[in-house]
């Protein structure tokens, strides 16, 4: 008790009144004469403690040569890197194509595919990640879209194009398929995106703000948000002999179940475009989207990246999802 308090109290006491000082009253004593009344209680404010300032947020580090992040409500921008240089895409390339399938007028998904032996052919010439569709088996549209965004089946989205394509030939319906990528990417304002394959194999090109803008339109399609949080499906199909055919295909993007409330979305590498991913994540009622390209640790990226969205701190301890041995990797 400090000594001007003890002077209060022995004032209390002599005038014939014992006063149980509250922190208030020993305010009053220090600032009011003890020879005038103190003022009510009312005439004064309790102290406030100083607020320490709350310190800005760094920006993440990421080895990625080019990345976005945007808030998916309002697509504010949260990072960027170079975010609006056009890059080689890879196999992201695939969100394009499943647009460009699910945004047809009157699309029929139970529609059935059969499997020509170009499909494959064009695999095996290309080096690409295949679905490993078997030569006269009949897929539904639904089936292809999984096995084009899941394993990154080249052959699933030759399908697709040869499907949605127009003309008499094989290669007039894709180029007429591809045609179409590149009209959507302009009715959706993706002014420095251009593609001139089906799968990402070509030179294909975006930004990092351009593919994000594009994966929040694809993920405003059902069937697309169903088919890329996926982690794995399993399917069957007529075969060719008459008899069944059990597919199953693993997602390549192993942030799905890595990271808490990621919903998909692509990967893609190919030697021109390194390593490259385009995600989303959910918590609560915010969602972010966000691209990486030509990264050498996407996924590490990837999770910093949200990390920073979402204040969070779970990049530190990431453990990746494990892909079965013969799975696919893109």
């Amino acid at each position: 008790m400090t000594a001007r308090v003890l002077t209060a109290r022995a004032a209390a006491v002599a005038g014939g009144a014992l006063l149980a000082l509250s922190p208030l009253t020993a305010q009053a004593a220090q600032v009011t004469p003890p020879t005038q009344s103190a003022p009510s209680a009312h005439t004064f404010q309790t102290p406030r403690t100083p607020q320490t300032p709350r310190p800005a947020q760094t920006a993440p580090v990421i080895a990625a040569k080019g990345a976005s992040l945007v808030d998916g409500a309002t697509g504010k921008s949260l990072f960027g890197k170079e975010a609006d240089t056009a890059r080689p895409i890879a196999s992201t390339a695939k969100i394009m194509a499943a647009s460009v399938v699910l945004d047809t007028k009157d699309v029929d998904l139970e529609r059935k595919v059969p499997v020509k032996q170009e499909y494959r052919d064009f695999v095996t010439q290309h080096g690409s990640s295949t679905a490993d569709l078997q030569t006269g088996d009949k897929l539904t549209v639904r089936q292809l879209l999984y096995a084009a965004l899941l394993p990154s089946g080249a052959d699933a989205a030759y399908a697709l194009a040869d499907t949605f394509g127009t003309g008499s030939t094989n290669d007039e319906r894709t180029a007429s398929f591809i045609a179409q990528m590149n009209q959507k990417a302009g009715e959706l304002g993706l002014r420095h995106t251009k593609f001139d394959s089906f799968d990402g194999a070509g030179t294909d090109s975006s930004t990092p703000n351009e593919l994000v803008e594009l994966a929040r339109h694809a993920m405003q399609n059902d069937t697309f948000r169903t088919v890329v949080k996926t982690k794995q499906y399993k399917g069957e199909a007529p075969a060719a002999n008459g008899r069944t055919r059990y597919y199953t295909w693993n997602n390549t993007n192993q942030l799905l179940g890595s990271y808490d409330g990621v919903i998909g979305i692509k990967t893609g590498t190919t030697t021109p475009a390194g390593d490259c991913l385009v995600f989303a994540a959910t918590r609560g009622d915010k969602t972010l989207y966000g691209t990486v390209l030509n990264s050498k640790d996407r996924y590490a990226d990837a999770a910093k990246l949200l990390d920073h969205g979402f204040g969070t701190t779970k990049a530190k301890t990431l453990k990746l999802r494990a892909l079965p041995a013969n799975a696919q990797r893109d």
